[in-house]
């Protein structure tokens, strides 16, 4: 029973190991800009967005510096994300 039991854990793991690889740059590219773009803070929808081997690059302007850290942490969490280079510049609104 012990025996089974590790071996469906391991397949388990083992099958999460491979999904998480098939997700692939154009994936990632798509998920990241629908979730910043749908931020109501971040407003990403004209960030330039580049994926490579899983690496994210944002380039674009946005108004704080608390929004430039949260565009950051809303693509980190996109499935398949191994880093994120956030090339992102503060200008704010001028009055």
């Amino acid at each position: 029973m012990r025996v089974l039991t590790l071996f469906l854990l391991f397949a388990f793991v083992l099958a999460g190991l491979v999904y998480s690889a098939d997700i692939s740059d154009d994936q990632i590219h798509d998920q990241v800009i629908r979730k910043l773009a749908n931020d109501p803070d971040v407003k990403g929808g004209a960030f330039q967005v580049d994926v490579k081997d899983g690496v994210v690059t944002i380039e674009g302007v946005v108004e704080k510096e608390k929004w430039k850290d949260k565009a950051e942490h809303l693509t980190k969490k996109v499935k398949g994300v191994k880093g994120v280079v956030n090339k992102l510049v503060v200008k704010p609104r001028s009055a």
